[in-house]
């Protein structure tokens, strides 16, 4: 995944402002110029390049050095908190930028998801190696039940402890620094688990890697949502969750080709340490968040003036412009009197609990729910029973594990796909509806072949395709996405962290409770169970789940806190 400096800008948008003599004499309505502020509404194509039509102009030659296109903004009338306020400009305005300048400081923080997958990915095969007597190259291969299941999830409690402790330091880090940190842990983890002397070191390679992974699924989503253009928010922070998916084939890559050689597993873990390295140098290229750095100033955490200075040199540099110019100039000038203005009325920097008030704590309800329900439907649980739904249908390649997950690896890589490309056209919602409705309805069909539909196999495997499918194009990347958008500026470093930690607990949770559930309950009934549960997760994206394409973070909080 390395950037190349030879790579070229596919095409640059072009952009003009007109302003409406009808929209500047509204006294109570304050205009704020945002990042990336276009109300970005395309009509439903396609493909991601359709999404740009007349009256948008058309991609008539994409060789073509720049392009020029309208993004034309609504003026909603939105308040926050007791005191109504617009943050919506009251223009029409345009934004500047390359697609390489756009796709740089989305690759380097992805490859923390990439990481994160890999580990998915790579553990599989390692535990088989490891565990060998002749091909584990240790003296202490013949772990117990209670080792293997601590080599397995060390990385998922060092997550979890990753997330709580980046809870209360989130915003004093910054969305960079985190990043850089989760860079050495990753490299650091990947190297001592690779060159481990004992099961002891190997176990604490294992937690320091997971201790990456805890920062870089809290600060990736952040920093990606808040340096990216609203227009493509949804297909940037969607594709970094196919790149999960990419590291989970790698490591499944890796896995098959090492699995003969003698301490293998030391080769699966330690391919990770590049992958770090670069992620980490990357990141050290990249400015900080322009939106962080005006959060500290109107937190009163430093010199105004330098804060202000510091981001228009981020925005800049974001958006492929030349140092300090005007225009990003003046963007991050009337963002900033925007949150002076919407924090003026509070404490300099928000408390632990700030996270459960308010609009903080509807935002609250909706990231944790998405990934809460995420886990729940049974997603580990279905796949368990992959490599037997697929050998009842006789494919062959479900003879061996290791094909079966490539196979339903690449499916997931493929669905994963279709969603990157259409959530910023169809939207968060409609993903969402149409896709937890399709779990349910597999998971009912997966009790119906246990129960009395077992001759019928292909009904088995179609259920399985159904429910991999539905799950990508639903919860597996737009949980994430949300998750990135719902919170407030103020809380969304604590909010993010801590739906970061509602996911890896319940992944633990559920991951710890199949296997009794599955001798209690029998395949049928767990089936049904995941079905009600997905029901319920239904009708909570239809009752509480807002609708966030096209609007800006800003636009999103404001309507929050209506």
């Amino acid at each position: 995944m390395a950037f190349s400096s030879s790579t070229r800008s596919l095409f640059n948008l072009k952009l003009t402002k007109t302003h409406s003599s009808s929209l500047h004499h509204q006294p109570k309505k304050k205009p704020v110029i945002l990042f990336s502020h276009a109300h970005f509404t395309p009509p439903l194509r396609s493909t991601y390049n359709d999404c740009f039509r007349p009256n948008y102009g058309t991609f008539t030659n994409l060789s073509a050095p720049r392009l020029r296109f309208s993004v034309k903004v609504g003026s909603p009338d939105y308040s926050s908190g007791d005191e109504a306020q617009s943050l919506i400009s009251e223009a029409t305005q345009q934004e500047d930028f390359s697609w390489v300048s756009v796709i740089i400081p989305f690759l380097f923080p992805a490859l923390g998801g990439l990481l994160f997958g890999y580990d998915i990915g790579a553990t599989s095969g390692a535990t088989i190696s490891l565990q060998s007597p002749e091909l584990s190259g240790t003296a202490w291969f013949n772990l117990s039940a209670v080792q293997l299941g601590l080599v397995v999830s060390g990385s998922l409690y060092g997550a979890l402890f990753g997330s709580l402790l980046v809870y209360p330091i989130a915003d004093f880090l910054g969305r960079r620094r985190e990043l850089i940190i989760s860079a050495v842990l990753y490299l650091l983890g990947g190297l001592i688990t690779a060159y481990a002397p004992s099961l002891s070191v190997l176990l604490l390679g294992r937690l320091l890697y997971g201790l990456g992974i805890g920062m870089a699924m809290h600060g990736a989503p952040l920093y990606i949502a808040e340096t990216c253009p609203s227009q493509i928010r949804g297909t940037l922070v969607s594709l970094k969750e196919l790149l999960i998916v990419l590291g989970i084939l790698l490591g499944y890559f890796v896995g098959s080709f090492e699995i003969n050689a003698i301490g293998g597993w030391r080769y699966m873990y330690g391919i990770s340490a590049p992958i770090a390295l670069l992620m980490g140098i990357g990141m050290w290229l990249l400015p900080p968040s322009p939106r962080w750095l005006l959060l500290r100033a109107a937190q009163g955490k430093g010199s105004v003036k330098e804060y202000k200075e510091k981001a228009v040199l981020a925005l800049s540099k974001l958006r492929g412009r030349p140092p300090g110019d005007k225009v990003s100039e003046k963007q991050i000038e009337e963002t900033y009197v925007s949150l002076k203005s919407a924090y003026a009325d509070q404490e300099s920097e928000g408390s632990l609990l700030e996270v459960f008030q308010g609009p903080n704590l509807k935002a609250f309800i909706i990231a944790v729910g998405l990934v809460l329900f995420q886990q729940i439907t049974g997603q580990p649980s279905v796949l368990y029973y992959a490599g037997p739904i697929l050998q009842t249908a006789g494919f062959s390649a479900a003879s061996d594990a290791t094909r079966v997950s490539v196979v339903i690896g690449l499916f997931k890589f493929v669905m994963t796909g279709i969603a990157v490309l259409k959530v910023d056209e169809l939207g968060r919602r409609p993903l969402l509806i149409v896709g937890v409705s399709g779990l349910a309805l597999s998971l009912f069909l997966l009790s119906a072949y246990f129960k009395f539909l077992g001759g019928f196999p292909l009904v088995a495997v179609a259920s399985l395709l159904l429910y991999v499918g539905c799950y990508q194009i639903s919860f597996g990347p737009i949980s994430w996405l949300m998750v990135s958008e719902i919170f407030p500026l103020r809380t969304r470093g604590k909010g993010i962290s801590l739906a970061v930690l509602a996911n890896f607990a319940s992944n633990a949770i559920v991951t710890f409770a199949f296997s009794p559930l599955k001798e209690a309950l029998g395949a049928e009934n767990l089936f049904i169970l995941f079905g009600v549960i997905a029901l319920l997760s239904l009708l909570f994206v239809v009752l509480l789940v807002p609708e966030t394409k096209g609007l800006s973070l800003e636009e999103i909080e404001s309507k929050l806190s209506k």
